[in-house]
């Protein structure tokens, strides 16, 4: 079989309030005016992508959201959105791999991130056979392309592979490919499912 996880808040937490709270510090920008105004938007889209760089990034969001950061002070904030790993996620992607079959990684990321996580988090790529990033495949989910990519490279068909996402609609396109899928909604849904199953 193979195993497809998300990384943001299915392998590793993570809390956007986090990058809000260091921009309304370092922007001096009421917090709550950026949870108001933050939103995942076209500029959020190329960036995952890998269509606009790091600075053209952090020049459009600044710009959305009405703050005065320099680069430096942006990606500050970007970074403070991983909390933790969730040990027994890891756990069963160890147990998968150790009884043969494959687990991935596809995540919608950036080159921020990329340049980030993986020294904070060094047991993530451990756990995995392959990882596949948005921004270096020129693609992003829910785009059925991404997924169709993911198998094909594999060498897996839709139905020998299990899903496990925080994002209904990342779920949805992958269950329209027939691929059985699990929305994962809290840190307990991945141990649930797999219990009895490991």
């Amino acid at each position: 079989m193979l195993y497809i996880f998300d990384l943001g808040n299915v392998i590793v937490d993570i809390d956007f309030n986090r990058a809000l709270g260091v921009w309304s510090d370092l922007g001096r920008v009421p917090l709550a005016l950026l949870q108001k105004e933050f939103q995942m938007g076209e500029a959020f889209e190329q960036h995952e992508r890998g269509e606009i760089s790091d600075e053209a990034f952090a020049a459009a969001l600044c710009d959305e959201l009405g703050m005065a950061l320099s680069f430096e002070q942006f990606t500050a904030g970007w970074q403070a959105i991983f909390v933790g790993v969730r040990p027994d996620a890891l756990l069963i992607m160890q147990k998968l791999r150790a009884q043969g079959d494959r687990v991935v990684i596809l995540s919608n990321t950036n080159r921020l991130h990329c340049e980030f996580w993986p020294t904070q988090y060094p047991e993530v790529q451990k756990a995995a056979d392959a990882i596949y990033l948005s921004q270096e495949m020129g693609m992003r989910k829910p785009e059925p392309d991404i997924f169709l990519k993911v198998l094909q490279q594999e060498g897996f068909s839709a139905d020998q592979a299990v899903f496990f996402d925080d994002n209904q609609a990342n779920i949805d396109a992958a269950t329209a490919l027939g691929i059985n899928s699990v929305l994962v909604t809290d840190a307990k849904v991945i141990p649930g499912w797999f219990a009895g199953r490991l």
